[in-house]
């Protein structure tokens, strides 16, 4: 007898390998980013699994791992659920796995948009620490054209009621989702809102579309160009160049990533720029990941 029943394909952030994953739902709400193809399959369409459900799935877990350190709950969209669902996970996971430290979940803006800065401090003292946010880009343009339902505005303040509820925020920016045209001023304004919101961590991954371009060029008309190697860099080299950060953990370490890049900014915001451009200057020279051992 399985011990959590999973509906795969499962995902998770590369920093919850080591979390048990508890797929308090199924899929994505939203589902509409024309990037993502992770919720796609026929099997992935949004559900709920039931409060009885995931609270038999936390008591079978105490018995058989009771040493468990970390929860992240899945599937994409699990902070889509009321804040009294989300209790009685947290408060089940309290009673029965009274060894973990962090609880841990994917978090869509929109998810924030009826929850109260009050309800959100309410999951913090059950147990919720940490959030990570796909906000891909700062830029409207780019966001709308990838049909993300968010805006730099509507970004930046779910953001803040993370901050303001002290639950950590992890944020993710897509390098080369603006193709080559949209690069510019979709580097500037994701290093502007993630300047104006200060998160505690932040990570960069490359626009990967492994199902093909098709749906993807839909937004933009077909006229999307993506940008190969050196003006990856060259957009990574504006966006750090442009991020004014006090002491965020930046992690461009991503399997998608030719160029890994490790740091704290603003503290190591010299160094991380020196690699960028010794990366452009230089590509051979720098360790990159070769192509066959990228992957999303």
């Amino acid at each position: 007898m399985n011990i959590v029943n999973y509906i795969e394909p499962l995902y998770r952030p590369p920093s919850e390998a080591r979390s048990l994953i508890l797929q308090i739902t199924n899929g994505c709400s939203y589902n509409q980013c024309t990037f993502c193809s992770m919720y796609r399959a026929p099997q992935k369409k949004f559900s709920a699994k039931s409060e009885q459900d995931v609270s038999a799935e936390i008591v079978s877990v105490s018995r058989r791992i009771p040493s468990v350190d970390r929860v992240f709950l899945a599937d994409g969209d699990a902070m889509a659920l009321s804040i009294r669902r989300l209790l009685h996970v947290l408060g089940c996971i309290r009673t029965h796995l009274s060894s973990v430290r962090r609880v841990s979940a994917y978090c869509l803006p929109r998810n924030l948009k009826n929850k109260t800065v009050d309800q959100l401090v309410q999951l913090r003292d059950a147990g919720l620490q940490l959030v990570y946010v796909g906000v891909e880009s700062g830029d409207d343009e780019v966001l709308e054209k990838v049909c993300k339902g968010e805006t730099y505005q509507s970004t930046l303040e779910a953001l803040n009621k993370l901050k303001a509820a002290g639950i950590s925020v992890s944020v993710m920016v897509l390098n080369g989702l603006g193709g080559r045209l949209l690069s510019t001023q979709h580097a500037v304004n994701s290093a502007r809102l993630v300047s104006a919101a200060q998160p505690q961590y932040l990570s960069t991954l490359v626009l990967s579309l492994p199902q093909g371009e098709a749906r993807f060029q839909q937004g933009f008309a077909g006229a999307y160009q993506p940008l190969n190697q050196l003006e990856l860099f060259a957009e990574m080299e504006l966006f750090v160049d442009n991020l004014h950060l006090d002491k965020t953990i930046f992690r461009s370490d991503h399997a998608s990533n030719y160029l890994v890049l490790k740091g704290v900014l603003g503290r190591d915001k010299a160094r991380l720029l020196a690699q960028v451009r010794s990366a452009i200057a230089d590509p051979n020279a720098t360790g990159l990941r070769p192509e066959w051992a990228r992957g999303f």
